[in-house]
C-alpha cells in the first residue's frame, strides 16, 4: 500500500445527459489507501463521478485511468472496484453467509476458501453468528453491513459508496460512520464515498472534494476544507458561514461592515474586493461599548450545547455561536480577532450566501415580493 501512489486519476472528464453537461472537464486523483469523499448537493454530478469509477458510465471527453492504465471502454465487471448502493440489493431468497459468499461463487472460488473469507468478513463487519440468519429478518443497519462484507469479501482495489447510510436513523448512522472508517483502515482498501451530508464528511474522510454543477470546488483536507474555503459556495456548504462583502485595504488588513480589521490573509491587490468568512463560533459578544462592532439580537435559539444568537449589523444578519445567553432586543458588541478573519476571492458564488435573515435558499424565495405580471 503506498499513500503516495495515485490508484484512480480523472483527466478533463465531461459527461452530456440530453446536451445537458452533469461533469465540465473534471480533474481528480484518488491516492492508494485513502479515504475521499465527494460532497454536494442533489445534482453536483457526484454520483455520475462515482459511476464513471465504476465503468457503469462512458464519459463523453476525458479519460479514466486505474494504476495508471486507461480504462476508458473496460467494463465494470474487469475493474478491481465494487460499489455499494443507497439500496443495498442483498437476495431475499438466501441467508446472511450465501449472500456474502455470492461474488466468490460466481468466481468458482473452492469451498473451504469461501467459508474461510466469509467468516472473516462476518467478523470484521461485526456479524458473527449471524451466518445462517435470513437477510429478510435483519434490521436496516445489519443489512447495511452484509452489503458491505459482500462488497468486501472480493478484495476489491477500490469500494464505492453511493449514499449507504441515508436509509439509517441518526445515532445508527453515527455508529455505521465509526465502522466504515475502521473498516477502511484495518483494511488499507481505497473508498470513494458519496453524500451529501456535511458533517458525515467531516468526520470520515481523508479528503474531501467538494463539488457543485458539474465541478470540483475544492479539494483538501476536512480541517483545510473547514478553515480556509476557497469560495463562497464552499464556505456556506461546510458548516454556517457569515459571508460578507469585504475590500482587501492591503496585506493583513480586511474593511468589512463599515470597519477596518487586523486579519492573517495577503496577496491580494490593494483595494481588490473580496469575500469575507467569519464562522459563527468564531465571534465573541461583548458590551456594546467594547465591542468592535455594534449589533442588535434579532433572535436566540437554543441548541443543546450553544445558543444561536441573530445579530443585525446595518441590515445584515450575522449568526454567532455562543454558550451566554443574551436576549432578543439585547444591543451588543462583537469582537473578531484576526484569525477568525478569512479572506476569498470574488467568485459567481460572491453575494448568494452569507446573511442569516432565513436559513434556506427556499425560504428567501418564499418572501421574495411577487413579480409583476407585466414583465413576461
Amino acid at each position: 500500500m503506498n499513500h503516495e501512489k495515485n490508484i484512480i486519476e480523472l483527466k478533463d472528464i465531461t459527461v452530456r445527459f440530453d446536451g445537458e453537461t452533469v461533469l465540465d472537464d473534471l480533474n481528480l486523483s484518488i491516492r492508494d489507501g485513502e479515504f475521499v469523499t465527494l460532497l454536494g448537493s442533489s445534482g453536483c454530478g457526484k454520483t455520475t463521478t462515482l459511476r464513471i469509477i465504476a465503468g457503469f458510465l462512458e464519459p463523453d471527453e476525458g479519460e479514466v485511468f486505474f494504476d495508471s492504465k486507461n480504462m476508458n471502454g473496460v467494463p465494470a465487471h474487469k475493474r478491481e472496484v465494487n460499489t455499494i448502493f443507497q439500496r443495498y440489493a442483498l437476495f431475499p431468497h438466501y441467508n446472511v453467509f450465501e449472500n456474502v459468499a455470492y461474488g466468490l461463487r460466481v468466481r468458482r472460488t473452492p469451498e473451504a476458501e469461501i467459508r474461510e473469507r466469509v467468516h472473516e468478513m462476518l467478523t470484521l463487519v461485526n456479524l458473527d453468528g449471524f451466518a445462517k440468519r435470513s437477510v429478510s429478518k435483519l434490521s436496516g443497519g445489519q443489512q447495511q453491513r452484509v452489503a458491505i462484507a459482500r462488497a468486501l469479501v472480493l478484495k476489491p482495489k477500490v469500494l464505492l459508496l453511493d449514499e449507504p447510510l441515508s436509509a439509517l436513523d441518526l445515532k445508527l448512522r453515527k455508529d455505521m460512520q465509526n465502522e466504515l472508517r475502521n473498516i477502511q483502515k484495518a483494511l488499507g482498501i481505497t473508498f470513494v464515498f458519496v453524500t451529501h451530508d456535511q458533517e458525515e464528511a467531516l468526520s470520515m474522510s481523508d479528503t474531501i472534494v467538494v463539488m457543485n454543477e458539474g465541478k470540483v470546488q475544492q479539494i483538501g483536507s476536512p480541517i483545510d476544507i473547514y478553515n480556509e474555503p476557497q469560495n463562497a459556495f464552499v464556505a456556506d456548504f461546510i458548516g454556517e458561514s457569515n459571508i460578507l462583502d469585504g475590500v482587501m485595504k492591503e496585506d493583513y488588513k480586511a474593511s468589512f461592515s463599515g470597519k477596518t480589521f487586523q486579519c492573517l490573509d495577503k496577496g491580494f491587490a490593494p483595494g481588490e474586493a473580496v469575500d469575507v468568512v467569519v464562522r459563527p463560533e468564531d465571534v465573541d459578544i461583548v458590551d456594546p461599548g467594547k465591542g468592535m462592532l455594534k449589533g442588535i439580537v434579532t433572535s436566540v435559539t437554543f441548541r443543546g450545547v450553544h445558543f444561536e444568537i441573530i445579530v443585525d449589523i446595518g441590515g445584515f444578519k450575522w449568526m454567532i455561536q455562543t454558550t451566554d445567553f443574551h436576549p432578543e432586543g439585547a444591543e451588543v458588541g462583537l469582537i473578531i480577532e484576526p484569525d477568525a478573519i478569512h479572506v476569498m476571492k470574488k467568485s459567481k458564488y460572491s453575494g448568494m450566501f452569507g446573511d442569516y435573515s432565513t436559513f434556506s435558499d427556499e425560504m428567501d424565495e418564499m418572501n421574495a415580493p411577487p413579480e409583476d405580471e407585466d414583465d413576461e
